[in-house]
Parts: structure tokens; sequence; C-alpha cells
């Protein structure tokens, strides 16, 4: 027990910078409620998140099953739980890989389409939800200019960059050790570094864990835009409105602050006990369950904007919040990322994958290219316009990237990652997309410049080192064209 409580803490930590473990100032009182476990086993949710795992690798990365088992996707599944797998088959036909337990239990994971690979319940071989088509309605990428497209320039570079510096970036986040798969670099909008690993392509899917998070402050963001919701307002969750219920006066932006609140375990929270029981944190990619429910009716541990804890009760919370006003519109859930965000920012390759309930996971099961994770981030490099488009209005972009107040040091926004303690060699007022296993997704205004960096699983640790060389040396080969960005004064 005390190895696989070892194992999952050192996994989960890769989540976040490590200054981010203390994640909360002083802590109120809790509130008077109790933890409820999720039910199961521990390790049978550890080994269906491996088939899981598994499964996204071979059916929809494209990689082989012994290089995927050593490589990927150790957050949910330690080495040591892996070891207590007896046999794995991958059925191609059916596009599953079911793994088994020294007891004779089976776990499953099951492609179902653009939906990609899901979870499935313990004996259940189909989901409850009837999957979907998602369409792009954009044209061949390879006839539409960049970034729309993957049609890129043939013009030289600008003048201002060191192409050298560039190229020695580029060489510097491919260390060996580091497993490092994908590496895109913009300026000005145009890519001037791209690279990849072994076996992988511009138009390679690789999982981008919670990098997802990011993708769910998006949507949001576009819904606040558009009068849906009210960033200030109470999140008007249904479960949530007895009138002694603390959980009434959550707004949506402690959400996004990860400042909830909700009582809900993670392997990264500083007084973490896995001896009491399997944590939400993981449960919600591994058991198989309603992850949205799950989620919403969890009680309150402290009053809301009082401690910043990193747990994805919060993105599946807001994730459950897309969900309820796309369907009060009658549009279609599940092809509305595409349709509502994709198509204007020329994202054609994404899959958004779910639990067996058709409920987005975006809190980290996405899988995605340099490119289009590069898009993302043009997005709010750009100021929230795309293509002529304002997609995000300028406050919730700097809403984003302002400290959330909860939190003890200034690392976390709303779903972004904060520079503010300099945890990569760029400017301060830098923030980032930031998922397990060293994915990143940075927006560096001052240097007008997004860096993605994919990597496999394995490799965290020194492609993190390899990572921060690349960024050093950008520094010194591209110069700064804006003055740095101070968060505003708030009233909320």
């Amino acid at each position: 027990m005390r190895a696989f409580f070892l194992a999952s803490l050192t996994a989960a930590l890769l989540i976040v910078p490590p200054v981010a473990q203390s994640q909360s100032r002083s802590a109120p009182a809790e509130l008077p409620t109790k933890w409820e476990p999720p039910p199961g086993d521990g390790l049978e949710h550890a080994v269906a998140g491996f088939a899981k795992i598994l499964c996204d690798a071979v059916f929809i990365t494209g990689r082989d099953l012994k290089t995927s088992a050593d490589e990927d996707g150790y957050f949910v599944v330690t080495a040591e739980e892996r070891r207590q797998v007896t046999d794995t088959v991958v059925d191609r036909a059916r596009h599953s890989v079911t793994v088994t337990l020294p007891n004779g239990v089976k776990r499953t994971a099951r492609q179902f389409g653009d939906q990609g690979c899901i979870t499935l319940p313990r004996g259940r071989d189909s989901v409850f939800f009837t999957p979907v088509r998602v369409r792009s309605m954009l044209l061949d990428p390879a006839a539409v200019a960049w970034p729309m497209g993957d049609l890129l320039p043939n013009a030289p570079l600008p003048t201002e960059i060191n192409q050298a510096k560039v190229d020695q970036a580029v060489q510097a986040a491919f260390d060996p050790a580091g497993l490092t798969a994908a590496f895109v670099v913009t300026y000005k909008g145009r890519i001037i570094a791209e690279r990849y690993g072994p076996g992988i392509t511009q138009t390679t899917r690789l999982p981008s864990w919670s990098m997802g998070k990011s993708l769910t402050a998006t949507l949001m963001g576009q819904l606040i835009k558009e009068g849906v919701y009210d960033l200030w307002a109470p999140a008007p969750v249904e479960e949530w409105q007895k009138r002694n219920d603390v959980r009434r006066t959550i707004r949506i932006a402690d959400i996004l602050r990860m400042s909830s609140g909700l009582r809900f375990v993670a392997p990264q929270d500083p007084d973490y006990d896995r001896s009491r029981g399997y944590p939400d944190h993981l449960y919600v990619y591994t058991g198989a369950a309603d992850s949205h429910h799950w989620s919403i009716t969890r009680p309150a541990q402290w009053p809301p904007n009082t401690v910043g804890r990193y747990r994805n009760s919060d993105p599946l919370t807001i994730n459950y919040l897309v969900k309820k006003a796309v369907e009060a519109q009658r549009e279609d859930y599940l092809t509305y990322p595409q349709r509502h965000l994709f198509d204007k920012l020329g994202i054609r390759n994404f899959t958004l994958e779910t639990d067996p309930y058709g409920n987005f996971l975006l809190q980290g099961y996405e899988l995605g290219t340099g490119r289009e994770w590069t898009r993302l981030a043009l997005l709010y490099l750009n100021g929230g316009v795309a293509n002529g488009e304002r997609l995000l209005s300028r406050e919730f972009i700097d809403f984003v990237r302002t400290p959330a107040p909860a939190w003890s040091a200034p690392v976390y926004g709303g779903f972004f990652w904060l520079n503010r303690t300099k945890t990569f060699p760029i400017p301060e007022d830098a923030y980032y997309m930031a998922g397990a296993g060293g994915q990143s997704g940075i927006i560096i205004p001052t240097h007008d410049m997004t860096v993605v960096r994919l990597g496999h699983y394995k490799g965290a640790d020194a492609g993190e080192v390899a990572l921060r060389r690349a960024l050093a040396l950008l520094m010194e080969a591209v110069p700064q064209v804006r003055p740095a960005w101070q968060p505003p004064a708030s009233p909320h």
C-alpha cells in the first residue's frame, strides 16, 4: 500500500509546478461535512485507466502497445499497478483494449468513434449514450493558409529573429531522455520552429491531459461573452440551491480559479492519505461513472474563494454548466465545441473524450496535435480574436491570467497557470496551459510568442528541464515587442 501511495503521489505532482503544492493561504476551519470515498476497488480503477491509456495510444495516436505501456499515462496508473495486470488483449476489430487482474477481473476501454476511447463499467460492452460523428466544416487544410489551415508562408523569417538561437532551442527541446513528441513555436502568429519525435507528425493526436482545463475555460468564456452566464454570479447548479447550502454562493469565477471549496480529494492535496480511499480526482478518470454528477454532488469543505486547491471537481462543474447551456439552446452537445469554437480557430483534429454517459472529460481526457494547441494559444495571445471575430472578451482574457486570490502564491489564474513565480525562464506575465507528463501550451505576450510542447509521460522530468533550456534560448532569439502586463485591480 505504501508503494502504491508514493508512486501515485509522485505521478500526481507532475501535473503542476512544485510551488503549487502549497496551494492555499492559512486555511479556514473546514465545514462540518464528511468525505464520501468513491465506490469500488482502487487497483481495479487504476487498471481500467490503464486500458484507456492503451486504447488511446493504439487507436488514436497510433503507437504500438509495448511502447505505450512503457511510456504513457503514469498519472492514472503507476508502474507498480501496471505490474498487477496479467493479460492485455487488443481487439482491433472492435477497437478495444482489455486488461486482466490476477483475480480474473477484466476491465475494458473501447473507442467509440469521434468520442474517443471510453472506460467501460465492469462487464459492460457499450456506453449509455449514442455516439455521434463530429465533422469540421472547414476546407482541406493543405489548401488554406496558416492558422486557419496548414499552408505556411514561403518567405524568409523576420530579420530580428536569431535563427541560430531558434535552431538551438529546438535541439534543446529534444533531449532524448525527455521523450518530446511535438514542439511548435510561433512569433507574431507565424510558425518559426516545429519538430516532432519519432513516429509523430503534425497530424498526430497526442494525450494532452490537464491542458484540457484551459479548453474548458475557453468554452465557458464564449458563453460568458454571449451573455449566457455571468462570470461573477453564483453558479446555477440545481443541487446547490437549498437555503442553507453554502454551495449556492459559489461563483463561476471561484470554480474557474480552482477555489470552489468542494470536498473532492486529490493526490496533490497537502493532507492526502491514500489509506482512506481512492481519490475523487482520479475516480472521475477511471471509475466509469457519471463524472459530472459525481462532481456537482460533492459537499463543501470550505467557503468558496477561501482555499485554492487543484481538483478536478471544478473543471467538471464548469463542463456541466457548458452542457446545461448547450442543451438549453437545443444544440447538439457532442458536436458543439467543433462548431462553436474549433471551426473558428482552424482546428480540425481534436478528440474530446467522454465518460460512459456522454459527458466531456475535459479536465484531462482530450487528444490534440501540436498545431491544434498552438491555434488555441494564439486565440489568447491575440486578445480573444480569431480570424477577425471576437470569441472572448478582453476582460475574460485578463481574468484567466490574473492570480487567483485564494491561492497562497500567484501561480494560478482561471484554468491557466501563471509564470509570476518564474516557473519558466520567460517574462512573469506569461501564462500557460499545463498537463500531466510535461504537456505545455505557453503564451508569452511580451514577445508575441506561443510555445507548445507535448511529450510522452515517462520523459516528464527530463522533458521539463529540456523545455526550460529551450525557452531560455528562445528569449535570446526573439526580441520583446510589447510591454509587460500587470493584473488590473479588481473589486471581485
